[in-house]
């Protein structure tokens, strides 16, 4: 699970960790243990247990597990505004003169719960009702010595820091999806005059688009928040007869990444279709599987997926003389690594072996690990879907968010690893802006350089013709 440094000087968290179940059941009676792990809980007892006292400090992984999946029930800053409620409580149970002692014991508990929450889930803090609420406790908190100030501050620092960085993603991304609109425009303008360059006039060499390839893959994940993938799944509570996030957008940085793999696909697919010769088609479809090769030797199993759908994509596959004059056994290789079968059985056992790899890297290079993203959210659904969030008394199911934590902390290990190789700014910019053409303009230009061969396909071509010649 994810965790944050103590608080130098002030908190060890080992010595609160041993207080995790005994304290929260003496003070709360609704949570409910089995072989000493919490396995369900009402809504407020699991608030409870979220807050620090004067002798208790949540352990990390609930931390983790109770921010990530809580949002299924009630929104973050609700959330916050309950903690800040219970953490006024604490201080105020004591008389006065006591108040002071008591303030400096649960101060650096209550820092570090924060940090924890803004350093692991920041993009909650883009709420300006979650601002609000961590602006008053935190000065709260301050108003006593001066190493609580210090810690206070290097946490906001933090946190703005994280947020402006996220923004500027969000901004270079609009700016890369205007690019690649106005190239697209350009070429259904004057497709002669654009298409004439391709990948291969880019780059001709696998392992540096491979390469290249990656540095978007890991880019892109590490924009992810952890939250992403419950909010991505949220629907209405059944004791609460609304969404609990009807209003913001709840996942928009996992759908980019989704987006990332569709391009990437269709781009493939471009890049084989469009030539008019068939020797260069061939050419071009050897260097894309030369290129998944090498993303499944790095590990970017979501780049290699992309690929070999983009040459499965009917429009290619049809192209029986282009393909004639490959060899395709390695392609034969990667698609049986990649087999949907036994869910995904193959895919799996090497997922399994390039983690194992990367817990024992000697070299950043050995770390990288991107799973075939489609299939991680379609497992993290299932899990989701395939259980009650709620038990039939009206408590959480945490047994359930156990699992779902440690599905989601896998991927927070994946997402944090820096891209060793070296940017190629010509190739990035090529991948993420060049002209993409719809499926029905690809089918086009397939039936153009090889024709239809069966009455299905000599109708949908007369269609598209015809569907063309309207347009202009």
């Amino acid at each position: 699970m994810p965790q944050t440094p103590p608080f130098k000087g002030q908190l060890n968290s080992g010595s609160y960790n041993n207080n995790l179940y005994r304290s929260s059941e003496e003070a709360y009676h609704d949570l409910y243990y089995q072989d000493h792990s919490l396995v369900s809980g009402s809504l407020e007892a699991l608030i409870h247990h979220l807050v620090p006292t004067v002798d208790y400090y949540p352990d990390r992984t609930y931390i983790f597990t109770f921010l990530l999946s809580s949002r299924l029930f009630i929104r973050p800053h609700e959330v916050m505004s309950r903690v800040c409620q219970l953490c006024v409580e604490q201080q105020r149970l004591a008389d006065p003169p006591a108040e002071k002692l008591r303030l400096r014991k649960i101060t650096p508990k209550v820092v570090q719960l924060l940090t924890e929450w803004t350093e692991t889930f920041p993009y909650d803090f883009r709420d300006e009702r979650m601002m609000r609420s961590l602006k008053e406790l935190t000065h709260r908190l301050s108003t006593g010595e001066e190493v609580y100030k210090k810690a206070v501050g290097q946490m906001s620092q933090g946190l703005i820091r994280r947020l402006t960085v996220l923004s500027q993603y969000e901004e270079a991304l609009v700016r890369i999806n205007a690019t690649a609109a106005e190239r697209l425009a350009a070429l259904k303008a004057k497709p002669q005059a654009v298409i004439q360059r391709d990948l291969l006039s880019v780059c001709n060499d696998p392992f540096t688009v491979a390469q290249q390839l990656t540095h978007i893959e890991l880019e892109r994940l590490s924009y992810i928040g952890p939250e992403e993938f419950v909010q991505a799944f949220v629907h209405k509570d059944p004791l609460d007869n609304k969404s609990c996030f009807s209003d913001h957008k709840k996942a928009s940085n996992l759908e980019a990444y989704v987006d990332w793999f569709n391009r990437l696909s269709y781009l493939v697919a471009t890049e084989i279709c469009m030539p008019t010769k068939k020797k260069h088609r061939a050419r071009v479809m050897e260097f894309f599987i030369d290129v998944a090769r090498e993303c499944f030797n790095i590990g970017n199993f979501n780049s290699l997926m992309a690929i070999i759908s983009g040459m499965n994509m009917s429009p290619v596959s049809r192209l029986r003389k282009t393909w004639s004059k490959v060899k395709t056994a390695k392609f034969d290789i990667l698609e049986h690594q990649m087999d949907p079968s036994s869910n995904f059985y193959n895919y799996r056992t090497a997922l399994r072996g390039a983690t194992q790899r990367s817990v024992t890297a000697h070299s950043s290079r050995e770390k990288i690990v991107i799973p075939f993203f489609s299939l991680l959210i379609k497992d993290i659904y299932f899990l989701n879907e395939g259980c009650s969030s709620r038990l039939p008394n009206g408590h959480i199911n945490f047994e359930k968010f156990w699992e779902l934590a440690k599905q989601v902390s896998e991927f927070l290990t994946w997402k944090q690893v820096e891209c060793p190789f070296e940017k190629d700014r010509k190739i990035l910019q090529y991948l993420l802006t060049a002209p993409v053409v719809s499926e029905d303009a690809l089918y086009l230009a397939s039936y153009e350089s090889e024709a239809p061969e069966n009455n299905m396909e000599k109708d949908r071509w007369k269609s598209l013709r015809s569907s063309l010649l309207s347009r202009v």
